[in-house]
């Protein structure tokens, strides 16, 4: 059985993770395809980028890497959130996917009513 993310990892204890991700059926993720005679060996940079420019949005630090055919692992580090605010989770957010009006008008500074800021989620509107 899965267990909640919050109940997986704990700051508290150890910063340091080590995560695996791998493709399915028999899929290359880079590297030369014995199947199909296809190299897929342009990827590996697309993935190293990927990963770099994400581990800004997300707050974490890349401690090492390796891409194979198949699959990558990283170890990275969970740097500390305490200094985020909404107007930051939601400006990271927003360089990853388009933000709803009423996120883009919370980060501007704007009068929000009530019912928009439950839209937007801001911590404390629900305690």
């Amino acid at each position: 059985m899965t267990l909640p993310r919050k109940q997986l990892i704990s700051i508290t204890e150890t910063p340091y993770y080590h995560i695996v991700s791998r493709c399915v059926r028999k899929a290359y993720l880079c590297g030369n395809d014995p199947l199909t005679k296809r190299s897929y060996e342009h990827r590996r940079q697309w993935i190293v980028d990927r990963i770099r420019f994400l581990s800004n949005i997300f707050n974490i630090e890349i401690c090492a890497y390796a891409v194979m055919t198949n699959h990558y692992h990283l170890v990275v580090k969970i740097r500390s959130t305490e200094s985020w605010d909404d107007k930051k989770v939601l400006d990271y957010w927003g360089s990853l996917c388009s933000l709803s009006l009423p996120c883009q008008r919370y980060i501007e500074g704007e009068q929000l009513s009530a019912f928009e800021l439950r839209l937007v989620g801001v911590r404390g509107i629900f305690t």
